[in-house]
């Protein structure tokens, strides 16, 4: 490495910002985290901890957390093949996924409780609200398939199931597009799908520039679409036209997994769970991308999310713990 390159590794590593852990409610010991999600019309970040059996609720203003049980618990302290591994938010409810039972449940997030549950065809992977049809979507990468389940209000509101669309060598990660009536996933290896939420099947293939596809993110505004490739790397495709064309490329830790998106300040969050390190990337007009800093995280942490005011959420699996990140970077 040249004197220049150490400058400017230098001057990312002062830039970055250091974490404060957020111990989780009545949890000791690992956690096999996989998913967080960030719900901006409920206003908290959906922590899904695995094996304790149990729901965490983040307020973003205050970093309070609340507590929902009811789940299944494990015994697995490592992977995520226990419990409540994924959750989303839509109709003010959160739909969360119980991995033992194969099921996907249906929560009151004011009452704390789960109101109803509908069966899985398969292990699911990423749940998924989807606005524009009032769906729940499942990835279930055991089946190759998307499992689809129609909201139906009523006293408990229930999800009944719509039916399946087969992804061959998929689905992983999965993000909905509203405004363009899509939803978008990944294969293994090399390729984003895109799926149309009515007709619900894949109609296009694009090539991402992975050797394995990993996570994925979306400016929906913008047209942008962000992959994480697990060898370290994020990719900037362009849907607004779509043409999945490469609009950027850039490296970051290895052992990407799961990426997130702050659209208000146009920063990518790329954690490498190989690297022990979080890669901030701010994104230009058109799409490219440029790192601001590069902080530390743990072991295995490459789980993510971003509020809407700047704060940052990784997932420490070994302390099952969350470390919170403010986000004071410019663009």
């Amino acid at each position: 490495m040249n004197r220049g390159s150490l400058g400017v590794l230098a001057l990312l590593m002062a830039a970055a910002p250091s974490p404060t852990p957020l111990p989780l409610p009545e949890v000791t010991g690992r956690i096999g985290f996989d998913d967080l999600a960030y719900v901006r019309t409920l206003d908290r970040v959906l922590v899904p901890a695995g094996r304790s059996g149990m729901l965490d609720l983040v307020d973003p203003r205050t970093r309070a957390i609340e507590v929902i049980k009811g789940f299944s618990t494990g015994w697995l302290p490592f992977g995520h093949a226990d419990g409540v591994t994924t959750a989303d938010g839509g109709e003010g409810l959160i739909f969360a996924s119980d991995r033992n039972r194969k099921a996907v449940a249906v929560v009151d997030p004011k009452a704390k409780s789960i109101l109803s549950r509908v069966d899985l065809a398969g292990a699911p992977d990423y749940v998924r609200w989807v606005g524009p049809t009032r769906e729940v979507w499942v990835t279930e990468p055991d089946r190759k398939a998307v499992e689809y389940f129609r909201f139906e209000p009523g006293t408990p509101p229930r999800l009944v199931l719509g039916g399946s669309l087969r992804v061959p060598d998929g689905p992983e990660s999965l993000v909905v597009d509203a405004l363009r009536g899509r939803a978008y996933s990944h294969t293994w290896r090399d390729e984003t799908l895109v799926l149309d939420l009515k007709s619900h099947k894949v109609v296009a293939r694009w090539r991402n520039g992975c050797e394995g596809a990993r996570g994925i993110a979306l400016d929906e505004e913008r047209g942008w679409l962000f992959v994480g490739c697990e060898e370290g790397k994020a990719v900037v495709l362009d849907v607004a036209h779509e043409s999945g064309r490469t609009l950027a490329t850039a490296l970051a830790g290895k052992g990407v997994d799961i990426i997130a998106y702050a659209p208000g300040l146009r920063h990518l969050y790329v954690p490498g769970a190989d690297s022990e390190t979080m890669t901030i990337f701010a994104v230009g007009e058109n799409g490219s991308l440029t790192a601001l800093a590069t902080a530390s995280t743990a072991p295995d942490a490459h789980c993510v999310t971003a509020d809407a005011s700047g704060g940052i959420y990784v997932c420490d699996p070994k302390q099952g713990r969350i470390l919170f990140f403010k986000d004071e970077l410019a663009r």
